[in-house]
C-alpha cells in the first residue's frame, strides 16, 4: 500500500550528502521566483544520481545551492539544511565553503568555455586550486597536475599544461576541466550537463571516464541533464525535478521501466527511438512549464496532463510506491498506463 514519503523512511547508514526540505528564490520585478520549493534527497557514497528536468526544472538551482554558489541578490536560499558529511554547509561560513570547494565538493559546468579563464594557460589554472587546497609546492602541483590531466585521457599531458583553451577542442576542454575537478580527490563530483554541447562519440567517451573516475576515485556523483537517455547506464538512481519540486525518484531501473508520474513517461516518450513507427518515435510534451511567480496551489503538472483529475487542484504529496520508488500525483499509482508506442 503507498503512503506519504518521510524522507527520513528512507535514510540507510550515513549519506554523504543530505538535502532537507531545501527552498531556494530569487527576487525580481515581477514576484518572487520559487526556483528550488521543498526538495529532499540523499546522495549515498560512491553512488551516482541523476537528477533530470527541463530547463527552469530547478536542477541546477539545487545543487547551485549545495555548493553556496546562488548570486545574492536576486537569489537566497530561504530555508532547509544541507548536509554533506554531517555538517550542515549552509551554516558555514564563507571561509570555510570556500576550503570545501573545489576539495571536498567539486562541479564541473555545460560549458568549459565560460569557465575557464581564456588568458592563462590549462596548467596555470589547474596548479593554482592544487597549490590552494593541498598546499603543496609548485614543482608538487605541476607533477600532480600532469597526474590530473593524464587520468582523464588527455595525450602528452606534459606540454598540454602549456595550452591555452581555445587550442583544444570542445572535447579536450571538458577533459581539462573534470581533471581539475578531480585533482584534488573531491568526495561529490556535480555534473551539470557537461556533455550536451559534445557530438554523441565524445560524449559516451566522457560518460565512460566519468564513470570510471567514480570507481577508481570512490567518488559520489550528481549527474545533471535534461535527458533521461545520457543517464540509461550511469546512474545509480533517477530524481525527476518539474516546477522547482521531485515529481518522482528511485533506481534508474524502475524508472524507466516502471515509471509512474505522467512527467517522467513523458520524458521518456521524448527519447528518439528506432524500434517504433516513424510518427511515434519522438512525441513532445505538450503545454508549458508554470510561471514560478504565479504558481497554482494544485499539481504543477495538471495543465499539461493527460490523466489529471478533480483532486489535482489540490498539492499532491510525493508518496512512497514501492521500495526506494516514490511519486507526486495522484493518479491511482497501481493504475497501468497504456504507452503510446502500442
Amino acid at each position: 500500500m503507498s503512503r506519504a514519503l518521510n524522507e527520513s523512511d528512507r535514510t540507510t547508514g550515513s549519506p554523504i550528502l543530505r538535502i532537507q526540505d531545501l527552498h531556494t528564490e530569487f527576487v525580481t520585478e515581477y514576484g518572487v521566483v520559487k526556483a528550488v520549493n521543498g526538495v529532499s534527497f540523499e546522495v549515498a557514497a560512491g553512488e551516482t544520481l541523476g537528477i533530470v528536468g527541463e530547463s527552469g526544472s530547478g536542477k541546477t538551482v539545487t545543487m547551485l545551492s549545495v555548493m553556496r554558489l546562488i548570486e545574492s541578490p536576486p537569489g537566497r536560499i530561504a530555508s532547509g539544511e544541507v548536509h554533506f558529511n554531517g555538517d550542515n554547509l549552509l551554516e558555514l561560513s564563507n571561509r570555510e565553503m570556500r576550503q570545501i570547494r573545489g576539495s571536498k565538493i567539486a562541479m564541473i559546468f555545460q560549458d568549459p568555455l565560460t569557465s575557464l579563464n581564456p588568458v592563462f594557460s590549462i596548467g596555470e589554472q589547474l596548479t593554482e586550486a592544487i597549490k590552494m587546497h593541498l598546499r603543496v609546492s609548485n614543482k608538487e602541483a605541476r607533477e600532480h597536475a600532469v597526474e590530473a590531466l593524464a587520468q582523464v585521457g588527455i595525450p602528452d599531458p606534459v606540454q598540454a599544461l602549456d595550452f591555452f583553451p581555445h587550442q583544444f577542442s570542445g572535447g579536450m576542454r571538458q577533459r581539462a576541466m573534470i581533471a581539475m575537478a578531480i585533482s584534488c580527490n573531491p568526495s561529490l563530483l556535480i555534473a551539470d550537463e557537461p556533455t550536451t554541447a559534445l557530438d554523441v562519440t565524445v560524449q559516451e567517451q566522457l560518460l565512460q571516464l566519468v564513470d570510471d573516475l567514480r570507481s577508481q576515485l570512490n567518488m559520489s556523483i550528481v549527474w545533471i541533464t535534461h535527458d533521461l537517455g545520457v543517464i540509461a547506464g550511469l546512474a545509480d538512481r533517477v530524481v525527476v525535478m518539474y516546477a522547482g519540486e521531485i515529481v518522482e525518484s528511485g533506481p534508474t531501473d524502475m524508472i524507466f521501466e516502471n515509471s509512474r508520474h505522467p512527467y517522467t513517461q513523458g520524458l521518456l516518450r521524448s527519447i528518439p527511438r528506432l524500434d517504433v513507427p516513424r510518427d511515434k518515435r519522438l512525441i513532445p510534451i505538450e503545454g508549458t512549464p508554470p510561471d514560478l511567480i504565479h504558481m497554482t496551489p494544485g499539481c504543477q503538472f495538471a495543465s499539461r496532463c493527460r490523466y489529471r483529475l478533480e483532486q489535482c487542484e489540490e498539492h499532491p504529496p510525493l508518496v512512497e510506491l514501492d521500495t526506494e520508488h516514490a511519486s507526486r500525483c495522484w493518479v491511482n499509482p497501481e493504475a497501468t498506463i497504456v504507452s503510446d508506442y502500442a
